[in-house]
């Protein structure tokens, strides 16, 4: 126990505890649901730490952030370490305290300065700070030059050090398809892409391992991809494996450099391995030039037993000049007999596939043959009708031993291993065209040498007929090589070029390679030079989106294109390129942004993914919340660019629904499930995470707004806490006066007395009326009040004044009853008034007006003559509100939602209005002594009882606090009494 308590005083236990205690929080609330192991597997498993929501790179160190409140812990040095674990390097994060390795300081009074750990003193230049291991400053452009292109021959006899003791129980080497395959690696800004090709007789690989000399596993990635997970257009289409390493450790790197690092690529059930196949990574000169590929096998016809383990692939390069002319870099294996351990020739032949024609056929010596690589290099000329069979996956590459022809391997000549592809943003040619549209496009290769073009537009106008066109862009010279106009539909032209020249192969491997589009009016209206992109992560979803510049004054060029894409581990992935008046210093903010629905006033949500600066930004967010990832498949979601110091809107894009996979999604019970918008649902769906809007007729309406709805004639609608309640529209019961018709008016549902003296309408045609809220009423209009949730108020009319434009919104009033109150009751819950039993209904004023008090009673009677509110006031009236009271009136304030209340009275004098209460505490003493309420109480008594009884509370309440402070002062300790309710 005291051991324990020692340890809790380390920040290391308090991390761990914390840890600890937020997994058992999360499983206490998590739903028990039984979930597919296999989704759940991280994609990758390897060199990288993650500490919150950052990764870290082995061997790096960094201080502890905790974030808000708690900030940067400068005390706690944080490392990234690798943690061996059953032949497998894993990296862990080990904190520790550092404040006890701070020097003493050399004086009496040190301070902290802030951002530090250790004390100073007081202007000393020493900075005894403890330094983070900071790696040396590399050349990144000479890192990049040193160690860019790498490939792997993956075969059965360069799996060799898998078929070791120490290695049986983690690899199978079984081989008896004799499956082989090729890999490329393009090292870039401390990431390693790779790209496969693999034998059609064999499915896709589940996993590929990065390993050292001895078998070590430094990094695994997944590569199965779930039924209901976002497929790969591009890796679908082309047949390859794509994938990226990022942020390869330092250490890794040099591994890389050195050629000691071996590929694996695994076959089976993540238990066991049902096969196995290496390769060394390894640098080729010639991959800097490669245009095609080769994956040989061996040769049909061949005998297994013979070919077991062999393979080989080719780097292919080509020419079409002047003089044609192809270059081979052949890497294989196999194809030596066991005498042939000094100098073993073997015959290179390029064959074509349709008409069985030899296009090569040389003798080459491999000197001392190995069981594992050998390499050849061979060029030759070649005529401009093969090259374009090879560039159209036409010919077949053949290695076979001279001294024994049943040792041959084989394959097809096909486009390049590498996952790529090709994009570009189409903008105006010069910085002052004054045109409008814009564009962007993406092109990729096929495995057949066809190449597939998609071209997205905005602003063309089709009726200029603009001309779509592949170009070769050198310097002034704009070469058509490929008319793409036939395609083009709407705003895109998407399809695939079948035959496709070799210049135009060349032209785009060499960057040379743009889109033009051009009208009658101008022959390069906007344009763009395609260039290369490895395919991973983002860039391997289906398509990406154009954003388009927000401000129509801003410079033509400025726009730029975007990818996203969600992984297997539910991490978001996106890419940003923009074009315009950008430099590298310029800094940015790219934002997502969020809705239910395309609707009018719908909740916008707005996140910040990240800020950069420069034309081009690779992101990524970790761990991103599941109820968010499922908004990017089921929301309208906008990719915003923002300039950070000016905070204005630059460039916007919709996306495209964005796959999730299904095991990312929110995991919900049955007394959590999120409702869904249904456009026109009258009940008013509850939007997810904002209960403070209701949608309806199309649109969202916020908490308390009012409406009349588009959907049903004459049915007024209102938003309460987040669902909508309707209520038909109730008309008032109107007599017109004499020379007044009863008019139903074009908009609106109830009927209005017009008396033909009235103009209703200014000399511009536009329509009078007064506003009452968000609502609109012709002069002259009479309506109900609408008051959700209780609907419409029927016992008051509201009147819009045909002259001064004002709302009056009298009750009706009810008459005096005589009958006793406690026999007084409202006939329904609807009833305005109260009414007596019958038999005991008596009433003042005149006999001769209407039974039943609920009806309103001055409909009927004569309008007086209408005085102008100048008039009124200058005789000494009174404006309350919207309303009008002349000099010497009284009356019953209004409130809305609680009526008219009779208990308070207020008097219109000389232009003041003075209100009070109608029971006076006279009244009150009068009440006390009587316990019943007398027979023939009005309404003033009513009041009385109500305001009398919370009098007597008060003076009760008064005694009581002051007999108790009389009691403390005196230091009694009896209890006060408690004050006995009336």
């Amino acid at each position: 126990m005291a051991l324990l308590l020692n340890l809790l005083g380390t920040f290391k236990v308090f991390l761990l505890l914390s840890v600890f205690l937020a997994t058992i929080n999360a499983r206490r609330h998590s739903p028990l649901l039984v979930e597919d192991p296999e989704a759940r597997r991280p994609s990758r498993q390897g060199a990288e730490c993650q500490f919150g929501k950052t990764l870290h790179e082995l061997g790096s160190t960094w201080w502890a952030d905790l974030g808000p409140p708690f900030g940067v812990m400068y005390c706690i040095k944080c490392e990234c370490v690798a943690v061996p674990k059953k032949r497998r390097i894993v990296a862990r994060v080990q904190c520790r305290n550092i404040k006890n390795e701070c020097p003493p300081a050399n004086c009496d009074d040190p301070i902290l300065l802030p951002g530090k750990c250790c004390k100073t003193c007081p202007g000393e230049s020493i900075d005894p700070e403890i330094a983070l291991d900071v790696p040396m400053p590399v050349n990144n452009e000479e890192e990049e030059r040193n160690m860019k292109h790498f490939a792997a021959l993956l075969t059965g006899r360069t799996s060799y050090f898998l078929k070791g003791e120490e290695m049986k129980a983690m690899y199978s080497t079984h081989n008896p398809q004799n499956v082989v395959a090729t890999g490329r690696f393009l090292f870039h800004k401390k990431n390693l892409y790779y790209s496969f090709y693999v034998s059609n007789k064999i499915t896709r690989p589940r996993a590929i391992q990065f390993v050292d000399d001895s078998g070590t596993i430094l990094e695994e990635h997944n590569l199965t991809t779930p039924l209901n997970g976002p497929l790969s257009v591009y890796q679908n289409t082309t047949g390859k494996i794509c994938g990226v390493w990022r942020r390869v450790p330092r250490d890794y790197k040099r591994l890389l450099r050195d050629e000691r690092l071996h590929v694996v690529l695994l076959w089976g059930s993540k238990y066991q391995a049902e096969l196995a196949l290496a390769g060394k990574v390894a640098k080729y000169t010639a991959l800097q030039t490669e245009l095609f590929s080769t994956l040989m096998e061996p040769a049909p016809g061949t005998k297994s037993d013979q070919m077991a383990g062999a393979g080989g692939t080719a780097i292919v390069s080509t020419s079409s000049g002047v003089a044609s002319s192809v270059h081979l870099t052949l890497v294989f294996n196999g194809v030596f007999s066991p005498e042939e351990y000094v100098d073993a020739p073997v015959s290179i032949r390029i064959e074509s596939s349709e008409r069985k024609e030899i296009i090569l056929d040389e003798v080459q010596k491999v000197r001392k043959p190995s069981a594992e690589v050998n390499v050849l290099e061979i060029s030759s000329p070649i005529s401009i009708q093969n090259l374009r069979l090879l560039s159209r996956g036409k010919l077949v590459l053949i290695i076979e031993s001279k001294k024994n022809p049943n040792l041959k391997i084989q394959g097809q000549i096909v486009t390049r291993a590498t996952c790529e592809l090709f994009q570009t943003l189409l903008a105006p040619h010069s910085y002052e065209s004054k045109a409008k549209a814009s564009g962007l496009a993406w092109v990729y290769m096929n495995t057949d040498g066809t190449m597939a073009y998609n071209i997205l537009t905005d602003h063309l106008n089709a009726k200029e007929r603009p001309e779509i066109s592949l170009i070769e862009d050198i310097g002034k010279r704009k070469t058509v090589l490929e008319d793409l106009t036939q395609s083009f539909n709407f705003d895109q032209a998407i399809g695939t070029i079948d035959k496709i020249s070799p210049k135009i192969i060349e032209s785009l491997y060499g960057g040379d390679l743009g889109v033009n589009i051009a009208i009658e009016s101008d022959a390069n209206l906007i344009r763009g030079r395609l260039i290369p992109r490895p395919v991973a992560d983002a860039r391997d979803s289906a398509e990406p989106i154009l954003l388009k510049r927000q401000d129509t004054s801003s410079p033509a060029h400025l726009m730029g294109m975007a990818w996203i894409a969600i992984d297997n581990d539910c991490n978001l992935h996106y890419e940003v390129t923009v074009n315009g008046y950008f430099s590298n210093q310029q800094e940015f903010q790219i934002y997502l942004e969020e809705k239910p629905i395309e609707a009018i006033g719908a909740p916008i949500t707005r996140k910040m993914l990240e800020e950069f600066s420069g034309p081009y930004m690779e992101g990524y967010v970790l761990g991103m919340a599941a109820n968010e990832l499922i908004k990017l498949e089921t929301s309208v979601c906008y990719l915003e660019i923002y300039s950070k110091e000016r905070q204005e809107l630059l460039l916007r894009g919709k996306l495209k629904s964005t796959k999730v996979p299904s095991h990312c999604f929110p995991s919900y019970t049955d007394n959590n499930v999120p409702s869904v918008i249904v456009p026109g649902d009258h009940n008013g769906p509850i939007i997810p995470e904002t209960d403070t809007k209701c949608y309806h007729s199309g649109r969202f309406y916020d908490e308390a707004e009012q409406w009349r709805s588009s959907q049903e004639l004459c049915t007024m609608c209102a938003c309460q806490h987040g669902r909508v309640t309707c209520d038909a529209i109730k008309c008032p019961t109107l007599k017109c006066r004499q020379g007044e018709d009863l008019i139903l008016r074009d908009g609106e549902c109830c009927p209005t007395c017009i008396s033909p003296n009235i103009v209703l309408q200014t000399n511009n045609s536009a329509e009078r009326g007064c506003r009452l809220g968000d609502q609109f009423h012709l002069a002259g209009a009479t309506w109900h009040p609408y008051l959700p949730p209780n609907g419409f108020d029927t016992c008051a009319t509201c009147t819009c004044d045909p002259l001064t434009l004002e709302i009056r919104c009298p009750r009706m009033a009810c008459p005096a009853l005589t009958c006793p109150e406690k026999l007084a009751y409202r006939p329904n819950k609807k009833a305005c008034c109260k009414v007596c039993p019958e038999g005991k209904t008596t009433q003042h004023g005149d006999k001769s007006g209407p039974i039943n008090p609920n009806i309103l009673q001055d409909q009927a009677s004569p309008r007086a003559a209408i005085k102008s509110t100048e008039e009124i006031l200058s005789n000494g009236g009174c404006k309350v509100g919207a309303s009008l009271h002349e000099n010497g009136q009284e009356w019953h304030p209004v409130v809305v939602s609680y009526g008219e209340q009779k208990c308070i009275k207020c008097r219109c004098k000389d232009s003041y209005v003075s209100c009070q209460r109608r029971c006076t505490r006279a009244a009150c003493n009068n009440r006390v002594s009587s316990k019943r309420k007398p027979f023939g109480t009005t309404d003033n008594d009513e009041c009385c009882s109500s305001q009398c009884r919370r009098s007597r509370r008060h003076q009760q309440h008064r005694r009581t606090h002051r007999d108790r402070e009389e009691k403390a002062a005196t230091g009694s300790a009896t209890k006060a009494p408690v004050a006995s309710r009336s």
